[in-house]
């Protein structure tokens, strides 16, 4: 099999060849058809989050396979595989867990840690085959294409989980998104399915823009502070929550100052930097600041009956082939992409 291993901290990808695993137990063996780029690679491959206060935090190794969004066709099954065949088209789940600790028997292998999570702790989907521990971790993507059934392990899942942490809004309780980038687009898309008109913000007007061409009618540019005044009139003094698909000191700061009292921050971006609040103003304000992190299996079960159902619209996906991961990963931490990158198989 060919993969493409990290090597040193923002170096450029190495392609490696080497014996193509054989399926044990219930393991499935998947040729990677469609894998989608994401910001957390980026992250991995320079081999740091930024904490901000001039504090990192160390990730990734030499030797990793990146690749978390992965959409692939079965080849070969374990003798103790079940409930698929050879020939089968699947998603892949890949936040897998160990199966043993209490947020696995929780439900929430996703947050198992530091778990087995596919591209982020084990060999990943930027390589020509996959290979998957159990059946249950893969899903029928209905009649969507390649390129887009794979932006849904991470990029759905992650609005999708994200939107969910809303679930007591009333008629009246205004929901702001900021960062119109590939995840932010496709909360978009989720929050509209779901009957939500949100409010978008972000700095770049060609992405508004976009918001706006999927049916978005309030857009504003969070680099203007005075536009989270503008949102408090609109919000009748603020927003029931603002989803912060950025994660960033800049886009934070802009969420909180367009909060109502009682209002919930959900930052669910790794762009990094750190936040700073004076602590009385938590409480003062009844301010709820959550993470939000991908999503369970059993949320990825309900995204995708809805990808199945036709009910969530398509984002914006370029396809380059996976000999140009590296580039696909520099364009992707320049900024140069609207929707999502996906790389296809060899």
């Amino acid at each position: 099999m060919i993969a493409y291993e990290t090597a040193a901290p923002g170096a450029p990808l190495v392609m490696k060849e080497s014996r193509t695993p054989e399926p044990q137990g219930s393991e499935i063996l998947m040729k990677m058809l469609a894998c989608g780029v994401c910001h957390s690679d980026i992250h991995l491959h320079d081999g740091v989050f930024n904490l901000g206060n001039d504090k990192h935090l160390a990730v990734g190794r030499p030797g990793l396979v990146l690749g978390h969004e992965i959409f692939g066709e079965i080849i070969a099954i374990g003798p103790d595989a079940t409930n698929v065949r050879v020939g089968d088209r699947r998603v892949v789940y890949p936040w897998i867990g160990c199966g043993q600790c209490a947020s696995c028997r929780r439900g929430e292998e996703h947050l198992c840690t530091p778990g087995r999570g596919l591209g982020t702790m084990v060999q990943g989907g930027f390589a020509d085959h996959v290979l998957v521990p159990h059946s249950r971790y893969l899903f029928d993507k209905g009649d969507v294409p390649d390129a887009l059934a794979s932006t849904y392990a991470c990029s759905g899942l992650t609005a999708y989980s994200a939107l969910k942490k809303l679930s007591d809004r009333v008629a009246g309780d205004e929901v702001l998104i900021i960062g119109a980038g590939g995840v932010g687009m496709m909360a978009v898309q989720i929050a509209l399915s779901m009957g939500i008109d949100p409010l978008v913000a972000d700095i770049d007007p060609l992405k508004l823009a976009a918001a706006k061409a999927l049916g978005v009618s309030r857009v504003f540019d969070s680099a203007d502070r005075n536009q989270a005044k503008e949102i408090k009139k609109l919000s009748d003094g603020g927003v029931y929550a603002a989803l912060d698909f950025v994660g960033a000191e800049a886009s934070t700061g802009f969420g909180l100052s367009c909060l109502r009292k009682g209002g919930r921050l959900v930052i669910v971006g790794l762009y990094g930097g750190a936040l700073n609040i004076p602590l009385p103003f938590i409480p003062m304000n009844a301010r709820i600041i959550q993470g939000s992190y991908v999503g369970s299996l059993q949320e990825m079960a309900e995204l995708m009956a809805l990808v199945r159902a036709g009910k969530i619209a398509p984002i914006r996906i370029e396809e380059r082939p996976l000999a140009q991961v590296t580039q696909a990963l520099a364009d992707l931490k320049a900024g140069k992409i609207q929707g999502r990158i996906v790389l296809r198989g060899l």
